[in-house]
């Protein structure tokens, strides 16, 4: 059975939690995603930072411009490992409003799996399950 790491992202767009919070918000604009993992130095997994969460700055008073990415993020995080299977990864991203998840390795994010990585994997399935029956045929 496939894991995540057969399909995850591995090129990972992610933020400190000290970064400013429109630091964070620029990211999200700009790669066209909706939520970011939060990082220490070392990779290690501390939270979440995501478009719903930074929708909250619309209400947030004029000291918005000092709040960082800690100020809003989510955590913990709900992540995956690097080993787990892709029927339960699909099973939370089918049970819960977020669109992405972390991907992590001894608590490390190593990757990062969106609903539409699980989409394309599943249009692959699908055209390899159609080149076999043509072949046979």
């Amino acid at each position: 059975m496939l894991k995540a790491k057969d399909i995850m992202t591995k090129e990972v767009i992610s933020v400190k939690k000290d970064a400013p919070i429109f630091e964070a918000v620029e990211l999200l604009a700009k790669n066209n995603i909706t939520g970011i993992p939060v990082v220490e130095d070392d990779m290690t997994l501390v939270g979440v930072i995501t478009e719903k969460d930074v929708l909250r700055l619309l209400y947030a008073s004029k000291d918005a411009e000092n709040k960082t990415v800690n100020d809003f993020m989510t955590q913990p995080a709900v992540h995956f490992d690097e080993d787990e299977s892709l029927p339960d990864i699909c099973d939370c991203l089918i049970n819960n409003p977020f669109r992405r998840v972390p991907v992590t390795s001894n608590g490390k994010v190593v990757g990062i799996i969106s609903r539409p990585d699980l989409i394309e994997y599943i249009l692959q399935l699908r055209h390899e399950s159609a080149g076999i029956t043509t072949k046979s045929e």
